[in-house]
């Protein structure tokens, strides 16, 4: 599965963090090339192709209301036949412009709903219409713009760019199958000053680090989550609830804030309430990497430089970090039981 502990979907340097599709090919160990038969010591194995960094945006009017979404969509598809590889037969294939094309004219006659959405369809698009393609994958990134407010009244055609977290999604969609809908945000980047804690951890020769009462605690949030349904699901409702989750745990209530005795915990008990929130989800997997700020010794200077303990100023360090990541699933033997 796309995302999950066993298989993740890689972003590598190739594709310069875009959807490169891995699909697992059969044995073919007798191919043709050029009219021939043979038999080859090699045989293909991951294989695919598609079109990245398709920009749009869309604008929904209704009357002086206007609406936006801006997209960047990959679209990558596994063909029935690896002649194109082999035998370099292009005749099966769905040129990548063609891919961008399909992009932008389904954007024109279906709108622009949710990421989700919008890849399910693109994705249905390719299987219907080609009946070679075997398997299709759709990543959406959406660009995080917010109707701007003017004394207060939201504006009716002007927004603003409100990078608070990043919302991307992914649909992989094999023929004969249920389609995987991967839903995400990442670059949710949050602080508190206090109520956080980091204590009795393992004491051997090799710890320098001290046991720490109150702390400053930081981190930049990356959550996916796998649904286990299409139907009936408010896609953008849930993307919210699921930042609603991370922010509760993380902040707590506005004026005493919520204490975390470890980065783990608080991950744990935001991933418990998601699950709860959103039946829909049936797995979800977070990573939380420490944004260190560490409190300067000022200790050295004089008392008629520095007054006082130092309670005011820290040294932020983001490298190196710890990360903390961990999956959450339902367990659906405990639930039969029931």
């Amino acid at each position: 599965m796309p995302w999950s502990s066993t298989r993740r979907m890689k972003r590598d340097s190739h594709t310069n963090g875009h959807l490169h599709l891995a699909a697992n090919a059969e044995d073919d160990r007798s191919n043709s090339y050029q009219g021939k038969e043979y038999r080859d010591s090699y045989e293909l194995g991951q294989y695919g192709y598609g079109k990245n960094y398709v920009k749009l945006l869309h604008v929904h009017r209704e009357g002086s209301l206007h609406t936006i979404r801006e997209y960047e969509v990959d679209t990558h598809l596994k063909l029935q036949s690896k002649k194109d590889f082999i035998a370099g037969d292009n005749k099966d294939i769905i040129a990548t412009d063609t891919q961008k094309n399909i992009v932008y004219v389904l954007a024109k006659k279906y709108g622009v709903e949710s990421p989700e959405k919008f890849a399910l369809l693109v994705c249905n698009h390719f299987l219907y219409t080609y009946r070679h393609v075997v398997e299709a994958s759709v990543h959406v990134e959406e660009y995080p713009w917010e109707r701007l407010q003017v004394d207060g009244s939201d504006h009716n055609h002007a927004f603003i760019f409100s990078p608070r977290a990043l919302r991307f999604c992914m649909v992989t969609h094999k023929r004969n199958d249920r389609p995987n809908i991967i839903g995400g945000l990442r670059d949710l980047r949050v602080l508190k000053t206090t109520q956080s804690a980091f204590t009795d951890f393992i004491q051997d020769e090799y710890r320098t680090l001290p046991d720490t009462n109150d702390r400053i605690f930081s981190t930049v949030v990356t959550a996916t989550w796998e649904y286990s349904t299409a139907n009936g699901v408010d896609f953008d409702g849930v993307w919210d609830t699921v930042k609603e989750c991370i922010l509760d745990k993380f902040a707590g209530p506005p004026d005493t804030g919520i204490f975390s005795p470890s980065v783990q915990n608080t991950l744990y008990l935001a991933e418990r309430k998601i699950l709860d929130k959103v039946e829909q989800i049936k797995r979800i997997d977070m990573s939380m990497p420490n944004k260190h700020y560490f409190t300067l010794d000022l200790s050295k200077f004089p008392q008629s430089v520095v007054k006082g303990k130092n309670e005011e100023v820290y040294q932020p360090v983001d490298k190196p970090c710890g990360i903390i990541h961990a999956t959450l699933q339902r367990n659906v033997q405990a639930r039969a039981k029931m």
